[in-house]
């Protein structure tokens, strides 16, 4: 019974990550370079030659600091063997889906290794509750399969908590103590170097907790690991992205450190006060209002769950209020801590479950837990809604493809707005087109021999697209939410408003015949 039930619950991990996948199937500027780079290795194979490299992405579209290539590598080699490479080319849209899949999975099978670590610290009803409140919140699940490098990270720092959660449950002076601390600390030294800096100060603070709570050496534990760590991950990033660089050496996350934090560029994306985190973004991550109000106090109250809640939670309180010092602030830069606080709010939620026939205030508690966690399931399906509407790019192109179902030669621009909800080169569906999403110059731009070279533009402000042009469609996205009166009362409704244009360009008119 318990294996079915553990079964279940993987599964019900998995089929919450394939629901956001699938209903939001497009991705935002954000991801771009790691599906553009996923794409690109397996339509096009590793670049050993100046005429392949031409045809990558990068090449073209640089941005304003290198990126690493180990995640994208990563993904089109798991992917490969089911026949992404043959799928990119007969039917890209689902190669990208494939893609994203895999790095979903990855991600909920560090999850489930958080579960397993729960099932041993807290009992394994804990480990349940664990799984009804992750699968239940919005971030983590949407995000899962998404290529930001945070979620590439996310895998890793999430598999080193759950040795973290048994370390910390059991001796950590045993042998298998000691090699769970030392593959966390290689685990959170290899995210931190190769996909997110900021991950260097949860590893410190993981590291200093260890040792005052003298469950890690200095010399036996923390030097080796870190220094393995660092060999591994340095000569992974720095070998792989030299190489797809072309620049020797290259290690991307020192110089988008540098860029962001010590240039101070990261702040031209705006700032945020200090109490963001704990105020704003943590409580949306865990979306639960029961997690915060509710288990998380009495896990770190109730003298049976208390210390390891401790163990586990002080860290990344830790590393949130030394992150909030840096005034540009996002909610993604904290979600490798949204299972730690899971895992401690699964403390107390199998603590009530299985104390609810005892007095009634267990009984009103559980319900609560119910309800709240079913809230948080409907909460988070409705947010997956509004979020699928956001990706007018995506769409504009599917429509396109729909309008347009040729493979003859074919020149579209993408404008601005398109390329960030949506268009990836996964969509690029029929190899004889021409699909240009280049910013050109406002001179260019205002040039009318410069439209004529295209026949379809995707277009945010089709006024601004000179020449005759025919609206083939529009396409709507996410405008906010109203009230509605309907019923007798008022009723929250989404609005929509035009976001891109489907523009055909017409035709001159064929010259009179006067013989």
């Amino acid at each position: 019974m318990s294996r079915l039930l553990d079964v279940g619950l993987a599964a019900l991990l998995v089929a919450v990550m394939l629901l956001h996948l699938f209903a939001s199937p497009y991705t935002k500027v954000e991801e771009s370079f790691n599906i553009q780079a996923t794409h690109d290795i397996l339509r096009h194979g590793l670049p050993w030659s100046n005429a392949t490299m031409q045809q990558y992405d990068h090449t073209s579209f640089p941005g304003s600091v290198p990126r690493t290539f180990v995640g994208a590598s990563i993904l089109a080699g798991l992917t490969m063997p089911f026949g992404t490479a043959r799928l990119v080319v007969t039917n890209p849209p689902a190669a990208q889906l494939l893609a994203r899949a895999a790095l979903g999975l990855i991600n909920v099978a560090a999850l489930y290794s958080v579960k397993t670590a729960v099932d041993t610290a807290f009992g394994r009803t804990a480990g349940v509750w664990y799984v009804l409140l992750q699968a239940s919140q919005f971030h983590v699940m949407y995000y899962a399969s998404r290529t930001l490098p945070n979620m590439f990270a996310f895998s890793l720092t999430t598999a080193a908590l759950a040795n973290l959660v048994l370390v910390k449950s059991v001796n950590a002076k045993s042998a298998r103590g000691a090699k769970r601390k030392r593959l966390a600390l290689y685990l959170f030294t290899i995210a931190g170097i190769i996909f997110r800096s900021e991950i260097a100060i949860l590893l410190a603070c993981e590291t200093l907790y260890l040792l005052f709570r003298q469950r890690a050496t200095l010399v036996k534990d923390i030097i080796p690991a870190g220094l393995t760590g660092a060999v591994i991950s340095l000569a992974i990033t720095v070998s792989v992205d030299s190489f797809f660089w072309q620049q020797w050496p290259l290690w991307p996350e020192l110089v988008g450190f540098y860029y962001n934090t010590v240039l101070g560029k990261s702040s031209e994306w705006g700032i945020s006060p200090f109490h963001y985190y704990l105020l704003n973004a943590l409580p949306r991550l865990l979306l639960n209002p029961m997690t915060i109000l509710v288990c998380i106090p009495l896990a770190l109250s109730t003298k049976a769950v208390q210390h390891i809640s401790l163990d586990i939670l002080l860290p990344h309180a830790a590393f949130i209020l030394l992150y909030s010092l840096l005034p540009h602030k996002e909610w993604r830069f904290i979600i490798y801590s949204v299972p730690a606080f899971t895992a401690v709010a699964s403390a107390s939620a199998g603590w009530i479950w299985t104390r609810r026939s005892k007095s009634l205030l267990y009984q009103v508690l559980a319900l609560g837990l119910v309800l709240s966690t079913m809230g948080s399931f409907a909460v988070s399906m409705g947010l997956l809604y509004i979020s699928s509407l956001n990706y007018p790019g995506g769409q504009a192109l599917q429509v396109l493809h729909e309008i347009v179902p040729t493979q003859s030669g074919v020149r579209v621009y993408m404008d601005n707005l398109a390329c960030q909800t949506g268009v990836t080169r996964f969509q690029e569906v029929w190899p004889m087109w021409i699909y240009d999403k280049t910013e050109y110059e406002e001179e260019t731009m205002l040039d009318p021999l410069f439209w004529q070279g295209y026949d379809y533009v995707l277009a945010e402000r089709p006024e601004r697209v000179i020449g005759s042009w025919i609206p083939e469609a529009i396409i709507e996205g996410y405008a906010g939410v109203s009230l509605r009166g309907k019923n007798g009362g008022y009723w929250p409704s989404i609005r929509m408003a035009p976001k891109l244009h489907v523009l055909r360009r017409q035709p001159p008119p064929a010259a009179a015949d006067y013989t």
